[in-house]
């Protein structure tokens, strides 16, 4: 009988090769120090100077930033001048509270506030809602402020906004606002806001937030990530699509509860039941790195919720559920 060859046993898969980013070359980038305040004022950086002076407030600098050089002026504002944007998160008052202590202690403020002027001579402050609040609180009389002359700058600003982290409600509920701040004038298509909306789940969240105070969003975050996306009408014309798409969201969400009831009344109680149902009834959990339309996705979630079958669950499968618990 002819001895058989031992098959060689399967090596470990290979790891897929990550791409490099390019290395930057060191000193390439932006303006050197000596650089930063060295060429005369552009005519619209003179006129903020003096509207700020004419606010009640002081320029202490003017200077180019060191990475793209673009104008921006150093001030000292008169505290009551100082306001958040229209569609600043609401202001979290242990947060708040915290800030108040810590600058009080210090008897220093350290860290200025971005903002950025309005016609009626207030100034918005898109990133400095907590320190601001907290230099009031102190009875403070002026705040010191970057001051830009880029308005646009208002409305992208989230990303450096580290003041206090945000949670998905407030990401959403942000977002949401400034696409209604934004609708006022623009007419551009929603997906030209890219980097100002940054993802397109948070303004369909946003509206169901807002729609529903205690609506659990983190339950239904990763659906919408894959099924979401940016619209190519209008902005005015985006956000009534966004509402139908929240209100379908919000009648999914209603039947998940429903479900949830159900599995309640024969006894699980987990932290985990919305979550467990979501991913029963989410025809995409199997589906790695897919793609899927969004309105056929809910719906087919909603059918699975509505036919939703608590007697067929049995406590290790629920044991073994994990993700986000109700919020």
């Amino acid at each position: 009988m002819p001895s058989r060859k031992s098959e060689p046993k399967p090596g470990p898969k290979a790891t897929p090769k990550r791409r490099k980013k390019k290395q930057v070359e060191a000193g390439s980038r932006g303006l050197p120090a000596a650089g930063l305040g060295s060429e005369a004022r552009p005519q619209r950086v003179a006129d903020l100077a003096r509207a700020i002076e004419a606010d009640g407030g002081s320029v202490l600098a003017a200077y180019r930033d060191p990475i793209g050089g673009h104008w921006q002026i150093l001030a000292g504002l008169p505290v009551e001048k100082v306001i958040p944007t229209p569609f600043q998160r609401d202001l979290s008052d242990a947060h708040a509270a915290r800030l108040t202590d810590v600058i009080d202690k210090l008897d220093r403020f350290l860290d200025p506030v971005i903002a950025i002027r309005a016609m009626d001579g207030s100034y918005w402050t898109p990133n400095g809602h907590h320190r601001t609040a907290a230099v009031k609180r102190l009875g403070g009389r002026s705040i010191v402020a970057l001051v830009l002359p880029d308005e646009e700058v208002a409305y992208r600003i989230l990303a450096l906004n580290t003041e206090k982290a945000h949670n998905l409600r407030e990401k959403s509920l942000e977002v949401i606002r400034m696409a209604r701040a934004l609708a006022v004038d623009e007419r551009r298509p929603e997906k030209e806001f890219t980097l100002e909306f940054e993802e397109p789940s948070f303004l369909t969240l946003g509206l169901a937030y807002e729609e529903r105070g205690r609506f659990s969003g983190g339950a239904y975050h990763s659906v919408l990530k894959r099924t979401d996306e940016f619209l190519a009408v209008p902005l005015p014309k985006a956000l009534e699509e966004r509402k139908e798409r929240a209100a379908l969201l919000l009648e999914l969400d209603d039947a998940v509860i429903a479900a949830v009831q159900t599995l309640k009344d024969r006894g699980f109680q987990s932290p985990y039941l919305k979550a467990f149902v979501v991913a029963r009834v989410n025809p995409l959990r199997f589906q790695r790195a897919a793609k899927a339309e969004f309105e056929a996705t809910l719906r087919r979630m909603l059918d699975g919720a509505s036919r939703f079958d608590a007697s067929k669950v049995k406590p290790d499968q629920l044991a073994a559920a994990s993700g986000p618990p109700d919020e």
